[in-house]
């Protein structure tokens, strides 16, 4: 008897659960990370960055930089979007550049820098992480290598689109 209402218990704590939150349960995955990266949803991000916070990775810095500056995106209130800027350029800087030749690392950068306003100033490495990736593609992850395939597809329609 106990065991049924133990079961019960648990089926009626998942029931009552909002989206995402038995997702919160689960460890930060690179499929979901960029899926959240390629997505406009703030929430999905605010996920991502609390499952890297959780996480014991040695490079999540570098993960949650970008996740910062692409929120920096999804919110409203100028200072909000610099504040939120800043801080994940500082952290994915310092990472790079205590590993420059980490493609995943370029490619997160890169990522961010074709997308960030040019009123930032953060351009300044695109030609340079496009080719370093290029280059080191067999390097990376295969979700990396799978999200830098989407995102080639994105870039290439985007500018296909513009006049």
């Amino acid at each position: 008897m106990r065991a049924f209402l133990g079961f019960l218990l648990c089926c009626m704590l998942l029931a009552a659960a909002k989206p995402g939150q038995a997702q919160s349960a689960s460890s930060f995955s690179r499929i979901s990370f960029y899926r959240s990266m390629a997505g406009k949803d703030s929430k999905a991000v605010d996920l991502q960055l609390e499952l890297l916070h959780a996480a014991s990775l040695p490079d999540k810095q570098a993960w949650e930089g970008a996740l910062l500056m692409k929120k920096a995106g999804l919110v409203s209130g100028a200072k909000k979007k610099l504040d939120l800027f800043k801080e994940g350029h500082r952290k994915l800087e310092a990472i790079i550049q205590k590993d420059s030749t980490n493609p995943e690392y370029r490619l997160l950068r890169l990522m961010i820098q074709e997308h960030a306003p040019k009123v930032l100033g953060y351009r300044n490495d695109i030609a340079g992480d496009r080719a370093f990736v290029q280059q080191h593609f067999d390097e990376l992850p295969k979700a990396a290598q799978q999200a830098a395939k989407e995102y080639n597809r994105g870039a290439a329609a985007d500018k296909t689109e513009k006049p």
